[in-house]
């Protein structure tokens, strides 16, 4: 009779034991959510596409104020930067004395390969894409401090757009006359403006270059 108890108890232990191996080897198989694809920590990963625009710097020389309101509504309507071509000597009334012949203005004007100093610099300019250019007519030209600027860059695949201003006078040749001290730039024609011009008129001219400003 014990015998036969003990035989039963060893055949109980046996099943239970071959129970638990089953149960063992029945989770080991069952993948976890990593091996089905399934991630409980991370996201699924998204990338926002960038829109680079073109980079625009307005430069300009302005003796007397006029033409630096009209670079300020260009750069404004464009969210653009700005830079002033200050002469390293300032002009003063008498040098901008266009009657007389012997003011500095006058003497500067009459020689072509006047290039009056400029105090300061534009950093890195390699990074703007189109560069407007603006000055007062000075005896049909741009002054010669602009030929200064225009000569101590390069411009090479950029798009200049030279704009005046001036009590009567077109911008004339002073454009081309500009665009011959450069090479491998791309001028587009340039254009008078008032110096009492609104934002808005100002703006309708530049958004009617067609410069692709967003591309």
């Amino acid at each position: 009779m014990m015998k036969k108890a003990i035989t039963i108890l060893l055949s109980l232990t046996m099943i239970l034991g071959l129970a638990a191996c089953g149960n063992s080897v029945e989770r080991a198989q069952l993948p976890s959510t990593e091996d089905a694809g399934i991630s409980e920590t991370k996201q699924p990963e998204t990338e926002t596409p960038e829109t680079q625009g073109s980079k625009v710097l307005v430069a300009y020389f302005s003796a007397t104020g006029t033409t630096k309101g009209v670079a300020e509504h260009i750069a404004n309507g464009l969210n653009a930067e700005i830079y002033e071509i200050i002469p390293e000597e300032p002009y003063t009334d008498a040098d901008l004395d266009y009657s007389d012949n012997n003011s500095r203005s006058t003497i500067e004007m009459n020689d072509a390969s006047s290039r009056p100093a400029i105090s300061g610099s534009v950093e890195n300019i390699e990074q703007y894409d189109i560069v407007f250019i603006g000055y007062p007519i000075w005896w049909g030209e741009a002054p010669r401090i602009v030929s200064t600027f225009v000569e101590s860059y390069d411009f090479s695949g950029k798009t200049v757009v030279p704009f005046c201003t001036s009590g009567g006078s077109g911008v004339g040749s002073s454009a081309t006359n500009l665009e011959q001290l450069t090479s491998g730039a791309a001028w587009m024609e340039g254009k008078r403006l008032n110096g009492g011009d609104s934002q808005d008129t100002v703006m309708e001219w530049v958004n009617g270059l067609d410069l692709h400003l967003g591309e």
